[in-house]
């Protein structure tokens, strides 16, 4: 499968000399690089002789390797930052020379600050999208606000569906790591699963945070899982793990900055209401949350409390994760007043602010349209759209869509 991502990397490479790719532990980021058109040297930071080769001299090692280069899990070498620095000044009109990759961002882009600012793009690549598990369609609805569309008809005119009502469930429940995609066992899921928070425990966040008390951060995976969809309540989770409340904001920071959970930021300007200011998260695979909640299969998953929590969340990745994909920058934050208006996902960038209700019904009943009609008033919004599973786009108003995920 050619990743989404393919088009962004050559094209960040004619304009950049050096191009970091980041994101979780196994979603594609060697075997997208190992993609790349053209001779490119590969060492992984990771192997013993090739850690050993490039940290005895990392400014010989760039000088014998100073054009398509590839350094997978640089975080594992910081000494190579400030030499790759040198190397790019040496000749910086100079495109496409060098791409590193990283698992745990903290790490990395503290390097890349420190070192590079300026001179590398950086792509946050995320497992396997909707979008790229399904057959590809024209234009699609996030293509069509990236290029500036705002007008409702416009949006939906031609909309095509990706794939089935099935397709769609088996993705939710699946989630987006390729390796459960390759092998659908399961007892395989299960325990890729747990070998998969075993990795990031011991290999990441050990090497990261070698303060951190393992067990206690599992627990807190676990209560993640639980109160993924939900505004965060650190103190409640501080008392859960018996830590305090700072300690709590940390380990929220690191489950962020590792990937593993998203953090969306409360919507908090130009609105004359009171508002919650509290941040809310979700876990960012689908298919990780549903097996640290034990959850088997799709009967169980349509049955279960989180269910609601659990699709709006895998929804919310696959917008955001669409925008990365074409390079476009999107503040993304959610809106809910004290009074209990809400709104789930608000997006705001070149193309305006964009509410974004999200259902995972075929119906929408028009009371829950009150809090995004609200909030189209009273931010001027040029659109608003809401997510769901009827069998075609449809327009609620004139500036409100109805938009089927299968269509996304």
């Amino acid at each position: 499968m050619k990743r989404s991502y393919s088009n962004l990397l050559e094209e960040q490479l004619s304009m950049f000399p050096c191009v970091a790719v980041i994101g979780p532990r196994q979603c594609g980021k060697t075997t997208l690089v190992k993609g790349l058109s053209g001779n490119w040297r590969y060492f992984d930071m990771e192997r013993g002789s090739d850690l050993v080769v490039a940290s005895e001299d990392p400014d010989l090692f760039l000088r014998l390797n100073s054009d398509k280069v590839v350094i997978d899990e640089a975080q594992m070498l910081p000494s190579l930052f400030p030499a790759l620095r040198v190397a790019i000044d040496e000749n910086r009109n100079r495109k496409g020379r060098f791409v590193i990759t990283g698992s745990s961002s903290p790490d990395l882009l503290r390097s890349v600050s420190e070192s590079l600012a300026g001179r590398m793009a950086i792509i946050e690549m995320s497992p396997l999208l909707w979008s790229e598990t399904a057959p590809s369609v024209p234009m699609s609805v996030v293509e069509r606000l990236a290029e500036g569309v705002t007008d409702a008809n416009e949006l939906i005119e031609g909309l095509q569906p990706r794939g089935t009502l099935a397709d769609v469930h088996n993705y939710w429940f699946r989630g987006g790591y390729p390796e459960p995609w390759l092998n659908e066992e399961p007892l395989f899921r299960e325990r890729w699963s747990d070998q998969y928070i075993q990795s990031y425990l011991q290999r990441d966040l050990a090497r990261l945070f070698p303060g951190l008390d393992p067990q206690r951060y599992r627990l807190f995976i676990r209560i993640l899982a639980g109160i993924s969809g939900d505004v965060i309540n650190y103190a409640q989770v501080a008392r859960a793990l018996n830590i305090s409340s700072p300690t709590a904001r940390d380990y929220f920071e690191i489950a962020h900055g590792s990937f593993l959970w998203r953090q969306i930021p409360a919507f908090h300007h130009n609105s004359v209401k009171r508002l919650v200011k509290h941040p809310k998260g979700y876990l960012r695979d689908s298919g990780l949350s549903h097996q640290l909640l034990h959850i088997r299969n799709l009967d169980a998953l349509l049955a279960h409390p989180r269910s609601g929590s659990s699709w709006e969340g895998m929804v919310i990745e696959e917008i955001l994760r669409q925008f990365s994909v074409l390079g476009v920058s999107v503040e993304p934050s959610f809106y809910r007043t004290g009074g209990g208006a809400e709104v789930d996902l608000v997006c705001e960038g070149l193309f305006g602010i964009i509410p974004i209700e999200i259902k995972h019904g075929q119906r929408v009943d028009p009371r829950d349209l009150r809090g995004i009609k609200g909030f189209m008033e009273e931010q001027k919004s040029p659109l608003g759209l809401v997510i769901q599973n009827d069998t075609a786009p449809r327009l609620y108003t004139e500036r409100l869509v109805g938009i089927p995920f299968s269509h996304l």
